[in-house]
């Protein structure tokens, strides 16, 4: 008698799981609930609030575990939680579920560039970039950029940041970036030209305002070092950028 009704209620538990699965009415419920425990686990992320956003993402999980905007939130969080593991395993998954989906592959390239894997960053920032369902894909050729810098690929570096530049000649960060290395490598004219010209028609920032400082500085132009530096103290004045000059030895006032 036991074994007949046990029998019996696992087979009712079991029909209530299949019509479960296949409802379409209950299917969306429970997609759209992972799409508010998704928007929630973030937004927890966001604020540092880590346990929270890990119950949140682990009950999205279970929502829809096929959703790649899921995957993607997990392995960030599991990225913050210096579980690298798991974070790979979710940026993975992400990327299976929507393969062409430039965010995720720009946000894998982040996290392979921040542990050190180059290579596979680049390699995933450029497929972003080439994506053509990317809306700034300035913005991965100047992180390709910014990872090649970091393995002293200086030469690839540059040529990064020039294809970011001929995208979005406005893009103050690759300017920046590559005045730098002009600056780094005793190219000081290249360095100089490539400010002034930057800085004579687009807007200034305090970064690029503290290397034409130094630029000027080592070419032995006091007389623009000094109104640099007095632009970096008036526009920022508050800015670690201006409170640098005081290595300088530069009197701006």
């Amino acid at each position: 008698m036991r074994s007949a009704l046990r029998g019996l209620l696992l087979g009712v538990l079991g029909t209530l799981v299949l019509y479960g699965c296949s409802n379409p009415q209950l299917i969306r419920q429970r997609h759209r609930a992972a799409v508010y425990n998704t928007e929630l686990g973030v937004a927890y992320l966001q604020r540092g609030e880590l346990a929270l956003a890990k119950e949140k993402l682990d009950q999205a999980e279970r929502e829809n575990p096929d959703s790649p905007n899921v995957q993607s939130a997990r392995a960030l969080l599991f990225e913050r939680l210096r579980e690298p593991a798991r974070a790979d395993h979710a940026f993975h998954r992400a990327l299976e579920l929507a393969p062409r989906n430039p965010d995720y592959q720009n946000d894998y390239a982040v996290y392979l560039c921040s542990s050190g894997r180059y290579a596979r960053g680049v390699k995933y920032f450029l497929e972003a970039a080439r994506n053509p369902l990317y809306l700034t894909p300035a913005d991965a050729f100047d992180n390709a950029g910014v990872c090649l810098r970091a393995e002293h690929h200086d030469a690839a570096a540059i040529k990064m940041f020039k294809t970011a530049l001929a995208i979005n000649p406005e893009f103050s960060s690759a300017v920046w970036e590559l005045a730098e290395l002009d600056y780094k490598h005793g190219r000081l004219k290249q360095a100089h030209s490539e400010l002034v010209q930057y800085l004579s028609t687009h807007h200034e920032t305090a970064s690029l305002l503290l290397l034409a400082v130094r630029v000027m500085h080592a070419q032995g132009d006091t007389l623009d070092a000094v109104l640099y530096a007095r632009r970096l103290q008036l526009d920022y004045p508050d800015s670690p950028q201006a409170r640098a000059l005081s290595t300088l030895g530069l009197n701006s006032g």
